[in-house]
């Protein structure tokens, strides 16, 4: 579509545009939130550059897009329970998002999307690459195709976030919930592979054998070089993803340089399949 009242320019063919005219820290008034909006469902991720916001401006700016989700496992700033806190430095032992993901999968109603701020960045590195879900169920042949469109898969949170967040608490229990393979989109009424290697543990029709194979397979398939787009941070940029139809990738190659900076996510719902 032409655009008026925002500039887009992609990043690749299949996934990622950067947007400009924008001033986040600022309600998105009707044309411009629209515009914003079909930009994000055209390329499935979106960058802003140049943006100062405070928590509550960040806040403000999700809010628009939907409510708010509150992560199941990270501990929140002081006082924003909305807001999850992305960071590593020398001390580091691992990164969020270091594996190819959908946010919280593993949630019943799984996230509609997330915008991350940074605020520092390394000299070097820290990029994230981003994949389009859609191209990557569409890539494959029509008899695999239709099987997968008829299996549901187990998404856990428990082998995601135990390690990391509950070591040492028996009690403490994590998110797990069953999912359709291949999701049709809400909105654009596309249909998007549904399955991540950081989540998705097992196909439920399945033997164990058949499942880790297929899944085994999927998500080499999912790393495809031509799904993706790759993107480079400065500081004060946000990236606002779609969740339903992207994975992501945070790549720490900067290791002992510190990169740090804030997500807000917004709720989704139930993924769904329809022929």
């Amino acid at each position: 579509m032409a655009y008026e009242s925002i500039t887009v320019r992609k990043l690749s063919p299949v996934i990622g545009a950067e947007i400009g005219g924008v001033d986040l820290s600022r309600p998105l008034d009707r044309w411009v939130f629209e515009e914003v909006h079909q930009a994000l469902m055209e390329n499935l991720v979106v960058f802003f550059r140049d943006q100062n916001l405070s928590h509550e401006q960040h806040k403000a700016l999700g809010r628009q897009f939907g409510e708010l989700h509150i992560h199941p496992a990270s501990p929140p700033p002081p006082g924003h329970p909305e807001i999850l806190i992305i960071h590593a430095d020398a001390n580091s032992k691992r990164v969020s998002g270091e594996m190819w993901h959908s946010d919280v999968s593993c949630d019943a109603e799984p996230p509609m999307g997330s915008l991350l701020h940074l605020h520092t960045v390394p000299e070097v590195g820290g990029d994230t690459m981003f994949a389009n879900m859609y191209r990557a169920f569409e890539t494959l042949s029509a008899p695999l195709q239709a099987m997968l469109c008829q299996l549901t898969a187990i998404h856990d949170g428990e082998t995601a976030y135990r390690e990391r967040y509950g070591r040492g608490d028996a009690s403490r229990v994590f998110p797990r919930a069953e999912h359709p393979v291949v999701r049709t989109h809400p909105v654009t009424g596309r249909q998007a592979l549904f399955v991540n290697c950081h989540f998705t543990s097992r196909i439920v029709q399945l033997r164990k054998e058949e499942s880790d194979a297929l899944l085994a397979y999927l998500f080499r398939h999912i790393e495809t070089p031509e799904f993706s787009c790759r993107f480079q941070w400065r500081a004060q940029s946000l990236a606002f993803w779609d969740n339903r139809a992207a994975q992501h990738q945070a790549l720490w190659d900067y290791f002992p340089q510190t990169r740090h900076g804030y997500r807000v996510t917004i709720k989704g719902d139930r993924p769904f399949y329809r022929a």
